[in-house]
């Protein structure tokens, strides 16, 4: 008798999204949203619906859909002049996308909170010793200790997010005896806005900086001084950074532009669960 040949078994993972309603009305989600992102970039409907792939009835059913369950206008358009006229969001829509931004964040790194304790079957857990841990970093990632290397007086330990990128943190001996690190576990890695730089167009160039993560911009959120990008890494995690007007202007931060976090070893601060 020969049996079944058994495929192999693929990794468990948690996905998740979120949507604005308005009553029992879908207002929308990543997609709706950013749609706004594109028309407040591009001052067109159109063009806003050549950047998201889709047609302009689509976009403009979109858009009406949206202004009416909002209770008031999200985007308002003005016609005549030697522009032609233009597309642009209203100040309530400005605060939608700046509000579902964070929101949006927010349940990522929730979603990647779950993912690291649920679907490891070994593991008894339990989702209020997660949802417990609060602290005032702006950038709090939850990953696997995938190497601990000791070193005389300090150890380098690296840690793998859900999405596969890796953070390098510089520690402590007696601090990873303490935390008990060790390769296998879960821990959580807190970095401040302020200690990450913000590289576009490096190509090859070689920096000093341990960390260098790639993603996109997401948003950016202008400051009377600082400007808060939000910068979205490959594998779905969210970065929050600092940074000055004068380097928004610089760098030409716009969303969806290629860009890289860096920030040093020495900044990266490491915990776990108790």
């Amino acid at each position: 008798m020969t049996g079944r040949r058994r495929t192999p078994a693929q990794a468990l993972g948690l996905q998740g999204a979120v949507w604005l309603t308005a009553g029992s009305a879908s207002l929308g989600g990543r997609g709706r949203i950013g749609l706004l992102r594109c028309i407040a970039q591009h001052g067109s409907i159109t063009q806003a619906a050549k950047a998201m792939g889709m047609g302009y009835k689509a976009a403009w059913d979109a858009v009406d859909k949206m202004n009416t369950l909002a209770g008031e206008p999200l985007v308002a358009r003005t016609t005549g002049g030697r522009g032609g006229g233009s597309t642009t969001l209203t100040a309530r829509g400005e605060q939608l996308v700046a509000r579902f931004g964070d929101l949006d964040a927010a349940h990522q790194r929730f979603v990647q909170l779950l993912s690291a304790d649920a679907v490891d079957l070994r593991t008894d857990y339990s989702v209020l010793r997660t949802l417990n841990m609060k602290t005032s970093a702006r950038n709090q990632l939850l990953g696997t200790v995938s190497a601990v290397r000791a070193g005389a007086v300090n150890d380098e330990v690296e840690l793998t997010l859900p999405g596969g990128a890796r953070i390098v943190a510089i520690v402590t001996r007696e601090s990873t005896q303490h935390l008990g690190l060790r390769t296998g576990m879960t821990a959580f890695a807190l970095i401040p806005a302020p200690a990450i730089l913000l590289g576009t167009d490096l190509g090859a160039a070689r920096l000093s900086a341990r960390n260098q993560l790639a993603g996109s911009v997401r948003q950016v959120t202008p400051g009377a001084v600082n400007a808060e990008v939000t910068l979205e890494l490959a594998g779905g995690e969210v970065l929050v950074i600092t940074v000055t007007q004068p380097s928004v202007k610089a760098l030409e931060l716009v969303p969806g532009l290629p860009a890289t976090a860096l920030f040093k070893a020495s900044s990266v601060i490491l915990g776990v669960s108790a």
